[in-house]
C-alpha cells in the first residue's frame, strides 16, 4: 500500500480532502417538508388555461385595462406635452 501510494506521488498523501455535499450542508435526516397550500397553488397554476372561463367580468376588465386605460393615458400625457409645448412635443408631433 505504501508503494502504491509513492507511486501516485509524494506529495498527495499528505494532501487532505473535504468531504463536500452537493445538497449543501445539511445533513440526510432533514427531510423535505411540502407545503400543502404552496403544492395546491401549483397545481391550479398548471390548469389555469382549462378552468378559466370568459364571462361579462372578465371580458370588461380585459377591455378595460388593454383598451381604456392605454388610450386615456397617452391622452392624457399628449395634453400635457401640448401644454407644456416641450422639445419632446415638437419633435414627436408637428415633424409629422
Amino acid at each position: 500500500m505504501l508503494l502504491q501510494r509513492l507511486g501516485r506521488g509524494g506529495s498527495r498523501m499528505a494532501t487532505t480532502y473535504q468531504k463536500r455535499n452537493a445538497g449543501g450542508g445539511f445533513s440526510h435526516k432533514m427531510g423535505v417538508h411540502k407545503n400543502k397550500m404552496i403544492e395546491e397553488w401549483n397545481g391550479r397554476r398548471e390548469i389555469t388555461e382549462k378552468a378559466f372561463s370568459v364571462n361579462a367580468s372578465n371580458a370588461a376588465s380585459a377591455v378595460l385595462w388593454c383598451a381604456v386605460v392605454p388610450v386615456v393615458f397617452y391622452k392624457w400625457t399628449k395634453a400635457e406635452l401640448e401644454k407644456t409645448g416641450g422639445e419632446h412635443y415638437r419633435k414627436a408631433f408637428e415633424a409629422a
